[in-house]
């Protein structure tokens, strides 16, 4: 069986009904067929339930009923079904071939006739009944199938020569619409974003090889659906070319493919935030770990010599007067360094600049301390809520500490810019690359504090071509 055939188990039975000659059942016999017979049209009704037939040959009725009344009786019988009726009759009368059509026969054999010609008029009602049955299975699954079924004449501007009713429940706009019209088209319900790739798909897709599109068309009341589009072109005689195809409404299917994308990507997200957070909460302990170590080993052992030196000085004070003013002037400079360790370790929990005089002004001190030449361009005019100020400036604080310790860079530029509901911040060098935010870097850390504030922090470092560090930081509702 060729392919794209159908596959379909059908009867070939032949009735004859009348007084029609013997030698028929024998000429059927011997092209193949399997004929039976019964003289009176009374015994048709069980024939026919018997087992279906794809053709009936009708002559006069034995009991003395006409061609054309004998036609008539059968016809009003459903059991007939899609059968095709040859009726037999004299050519000498020659008003007996319109009664015996308009008595609902398909076609009529004039007697005398010869063998060929009632295997030739066989052969024809069986094609017939065939392509009758085949019509009415079509019909009725076209008006049973969920979809809107159509033929479009691509070489014709697309124009439709048959739809189904279903296009009017997926579209809103009833078939009459589509075929009394030259301008409405399956083209013409496709969404304006979707209707250049439905056309190039369909363009290049080859005869007869089938095709499955989905996308959006606009209903008749404007609201937008998602359909499925399966058909295929089918090239005609001429350099004609139709456009068969099936289209389904698949708007609840998107739905719900749709709400479970978005609750995996809302998934992975939690599962990220929870990543993050602890991963801040470990660096968080980190930090003040090292706060602790710097405070014991620095600030906290500056201040317990400073208090010896009290005490030293206060004895020195009680022999001689006037021999502590030399050690006065080293204990005023001891404490002008305590104080400037102090506030440079408060520098890294949490600038005074940030806090006095804002974003701008604490980049342009940072930049002002790096060992590579810093230009800041794009700087802000206005406060922002502090935790976007807080993490903008130690994301160009980190930026600016790897460009002066792995960069090789002989200069950097960092912007700020400010957008409607963004805060875009970028921090360029021109280094050798090979950044990375990878696990246990500064940036990944940083990646973590961006991404608490529902930021995204992207690193371009391409080796020999320099870094860029890009954050992204939402301005509304940060707090």
């Amino acid at each position: 069986m060729a392919r794209g055939e159908p596959v379909r188990r059908r009867q070939a039975g032949v009735l004859v009904v009348g007084a029609a000659e013997p030698e028929i059942q024998s000429w059927l016999r011997a092209a193949g067929h399997l004929p039976r017979a019964v003289r009176r049209v009374s015994a048709a009704g069980a024939a026919l339930e018997a087992e279906p037939v794809d053709l009936v040959i009708v002559d006069r009725d034995s009991s003395g009923k006409d061609a054309p009344e004998v036609c008539r009786v059968l016809r009003d019988d459903p059991r007939l079904g899609d059968a095709w009726m040859l009726a037999i009759t004299v050519a000498a009368k020659g008003r007996m071939a319109d009664s015996v059509l308009n008595a609902g026969a398909d076609d009529y054999l004039h007697r005398p006739f010869t063998r060929a010609e009632l295997i030739a008029r066989t052969r024809a009602g069986l094609r017939a009944a065939q392509e009758r049955s085949n019509d009415r299975l079509l019909r009725t699954l076209m008006e049973n199938v969920p979809g809107a079924i159509y033929r479009s004449a691509w070489h014709d501007n697309h124009q439709l020569e048959m739809i189904t009713d279903e296009i009017e429940r997926i579209s809103g706009y009833p078939p009459h619409n589509f075929l009394s019209s030259t301008k409405r088209t399956i083209l013409t319900l496709i969404h304006p974003g979707d209707l250049d790739a439905v056309v190039d798909a369909i363009s290049h897709s080859q005869p007869d090889e089938p095709f499955e599109l989905e996308y959006r068309i606009v209903r008749a009341d404007g609201e937008v659906r998602w359909v499925l589009d399966r058909g295929q072109l089918v090239a005609g005689p001429g350099g004609r070319l139709w456009l068969d195809g099936a289209m389904f409404d698949i708007t609840e299917r998107k739905g719900a493919e749709e709400a479970a994308l978005r609750s995996e990507v809302e998934a992975a997200r939690s599962a990220e935030l929870r990543a993050s957070r602890a991963r801040i909460i470990e660096a968080a302990d980190k930090a003040r770990r090292k706060i602790e170590r710097d405070l014991h080993d620095g600030a906290q052992q500056r201040m317990v010599s400073l208090v010896l030196d009290v005490q030293v000085a206060k004895r020195r004070f009680a022999k001689d007067p006037t021999d502590i003013v030399p050690f006065f002037e080293k204990l005023g400079k001891d404490l002008q360094d305590a104080s400037a360790e102090l506030r440079e370790l408060a520098r890294g929990i949490h600038p005074a600049v940030l806090t006095e005089r804002g974003l701008t002004a604490a980049v342009g001190a940072v930049a002002a301390r790096c060992v590579v030449p810093v230009e800041v361009v794009d700087a802000l005019d206005e406060r922002l809520p502090p935790a976007v100020e807080a993490t903008a400036y130690f994301t160009v604080a980190e930026a600016l500490t790897n460009v002066a310790k792995y960069a090789e860079a002989t200069h950097a530029v960092v912007s700020l810019n400010r957008s409607a509901d963004a805060l875009v911040v970028e921090v360029r060098d021109d280094g050798i690359g090979g950044a990375s935010t990878g696990a246990g870097s500064g940036l990944s850390g940083l990646a973590d504090r961006v991404g608490a504030l529902d930021g995204t922090l992207s690193v371009d470092s391409p080796a020999g071509a320099g870094t860029v560090v890009r954050a992204v930081l939402p301005v509304n509702g940060g707090g």
